[in-house]
């Protein structure tokens, strides 16, 4: 696969991410059980997700508890060719808390604010909301049927695999 071919496929699985404005999470409770859920998101020029949610979703436990997610976005089932290649990307991302005085967490709620809408202040003035950094350390992106990819996360290029 050219160069070329590979810098298509990172735009178009960074297309994919900047189409939804939620992702789904996976992560797993005190039993070892996997949850799954979701949860709107704001993404910087780092490559870091951040979500605001509270700690009585059982997912902000899980994520405070064992500092890890998974997250996924995929393509809606209406624009699918197939349902079984629909296409999508996963990361495997470090969940870090950020602590209400930081320098950086009004930096961070005004941004979801402006991409998020105003029910972002509301929920800054409830004391059960949480500001979570989603650092990815490990990502892969399926544009369909024998086309899988390793995103370099640090890069966000992708490997053809």
């Amino acid at each position: 696969m050219s160069d070329a071919d590979l810098k298509e496929q990172a735009v178009a699985y960074q297309a994919l991410i900047q189409q939804q404005q939620t992702m789904l999470l996976s992560t797993v409770n005190e039993q070892g059980e996997a949850e799954s859920s979701y949860a709107p998101y704001i993404r910087d020029e780092d490559g870091v997700f951040y979500i605001y949610v509270s700690e009585l979703a059982s997912h902000t436990q899980n994520m405070l508890q064992h500092g890890k997610a998974s997250v996924l976005f995929i393509q809606s089932e209406n624009q699918a060719s197939n349902l079984f290649a629909r296409e999508r990307v996963t990361f495997q991302c470090a969940v870090k808390e950020i602590q209400a005085n930081a320098e950086i967490y009004p930096v961070q709620l005004s941004k979801m604010k402006q991409c998020l809408g105003e029910t972002i202040e509301l929920l800054a003035g409830l004391s059960d909301f949480h500001l979570l950094a989603l650092q990815p350390v490990s990502g892969r992106y399926i544009k369909g049927f024998g086309k899988a990819y390793t995103v370099d996360v640090t890069s966000g290029q992708v490997l053809h695999n």
